[in-house]
């Protein structure tokens, strides 16, 4: 057998070797698990390590290969999953002090079940922000996160150690959540790609709850391939989610190479790209250029993203606040006290305040998919800047200094609100820090983000580069 595959080998490729027989999924396992040990320790992306579950289920896929059963589409991958899903004998941290008190689970979440059931070896839980009530990956509990591009620098969150794993090449596959931009904010600043799927597409089931009625879940990668096989393995109804779709799987795979001809890409103009910073515009510039010889573009206002925020923050605010109330009461020394804070303020929202919110997403929506009768596909920047320092405490918005805390996920929240499904893209530039670029597609339309994303790969404008060494 040949030797294990190196840290950037992808998914597929992986995959690929172990079913071939040119390498055992516990090779790669023990490859990982070395990894994790060596790296993890400077970027501070894991807060479990599932050593001896990880190798018996290498152990089982090589014994599956040996006895002639057909491998999965994820043989011997690697992956790692945000600690608020439940990993059986483990206790669901969801960033906290107080939930690691909890009885451990007695089962896995739905989407590592369904992963395991591909092939996938799960290695271990990853940081996040606490209660997933971040954007910047910092957590008073487990430490903060810190950027493998420059250690100095915020992962962005709250899935800040899915990105920070997956851009250290610790995990070629990381699972996040996405509320208000939680994929797409370490995705952008940690330079990998990112998909949050349409509210309802891939069942939650198993995992701890931040906004019932904006959490989607969803995968983070080094290529846009692998996003598609983590998805495509994902996806099924689920009724132990209320919000999941009763809709029959619809595989992106096998789309992802049919090229972009013919589609019509609008650029996101107004409220918007007032708030993209230089850097950031600069990302969506060689984007935008990629697209222009296959597929038609436009400039498009999108009239009302202020509006759409907005009511994504008083409904996240509002909602979260009280399903935590009652924890509130008991323990609120046991909160970071920012998160603490903004549960407190949330729990004071005038109840009128939330029912207009709720209306203004529904006409949101509508605008929205008003725009998708005239362009079949939108991008906008991802972050307004690229990595902020850990102790940078703001950042700059549309010319005016805001808290990062609360604004790094100002051009990602919009687009939650409605739902949709939103693929991120790495983009460098010569010596500088990655930033993402949101590909944002009609509900139900994830084959199209991801084939946009693999489009813009195979142009070699979107990439996911390691780390510069250190």
């Amino acid at each position: 057998m040949s030797d294990a595959p190196g840290p950037w080998a992808s998914a597929a490729e992986i995959a690929e070797a172990v079913a071939s027989g040119a390498i055992s999924a516990r090779a790669v396992t023990e490859a990982a698990l070395a990894r994790i040990a060596e790296r993890n320790p400077a970027i501070n992306a894991f807060t479990d390590v599932t050593r001896e579950r990880a190798l018996a289920e290498a152990g089982a896929v090589d014994a599956a290969l040996a006895a002639g059963e057909p491998a999965g589409p994820l043989a011997g991958v690697p992956f790692a999953v945000k600690n608020l899903y439940d990993i059986a004998g483990l206790p669901t941290r969801a960033g906290s002090k107080i939930n690691r008190e909890r009885t451990p689970a007695s089962r896995d979440a739905a989407l590592i079940r369904r992963l395991n059931a591909a092939g996938a070896v799960l290695v271990g839980a990853l940081n996040m922000g606490e209660y997933a009530y971040d954007f910047t990956g910092r957590n008073a509990h487990d430490g903060d996160c810190r950027n493998p591009h420059d250690p100095e620098r915020m992962t962005g969150g709250s899935s800040a150690g899915s990105g920070a794993a997956t851009a250290a090449g610790l995990a070629p596959i990381s699972l996040g959540s996405d509320t208000n931009g939680s994929i797409r904010v370490p995705a952008s600043l940690c330079g990998v790609f990112g998909l949050k799927p349409t509210y309802g597409r891939l069942t939650r089931a198993g995992s701890f709850p931040f906004v019932d009625s904006l959490d989607h879940v969803g995968p983070l990668a080094r290529s846009a391939r692998d996003l598609a096989l983590a998805y495509d393995a994902m996806q099924g109804h689920d009724p132990d989610d209320h919000a999941c779709a009763a809709r029959p799987a619809e595989p992106a795979l096998p789309s992802l190479d049919r090229g972009i001809e013919r589609l019509r890409i609008g650029i996101a103009g107004g409220w918007l790209a007032e708030r993209t910073g230089d850097e950031a515009r600069a990302a969506i510039a060689p984007v935008a250029e990629a697209f222009s010889p296959a597929a038609t573009l436009a400039g498009i206002e999108l009239a009302g993203a202020a509006a759409g925020r907005a009511a994504a923050y008083l409904i996240t605010n509002s909602e979260s606040a009280a399903y935590h109330l009652p924890q509130l009461r008991r323990r609120a020394a046991d909160y970071d006290p920012e998160t603490r804070d903004r549960f407190l303020a949330g729990a004071l929202i005038p109840a009128a305040w939330v029912a207009r919110a709720q209306r203004v997403r529904r006409w949101w929506l509508g605008q929205l998919m008003a725009a998708f009768e005239t362009v079949d596909l939108i991008i906008a920047a991802a972050t307004p800047c690229p990595a902020p320092r850990i102790d940078q405490d703001t950042i700059s918005l549309g010319g005016v200094e805001v808290l990062a805390r609360a604004n790094l996920g100002a051009l990602t929240q919009p687009f939650s609100c409605a739902g949709l499904p939103i693929a991120t893209v790495p983009v460098f530039s010569p010596g500088e820090l990655p930033i993402g670029v949101q590909l944002i597609a009609p509900p139900w339309r994830e084959d199209l983000c991801l084939r946009a994303a693999r489009y813009l790969e195979a142009s070699a404008v979107a990439a996911a580069h390691p780390p510069a060494p250190r």
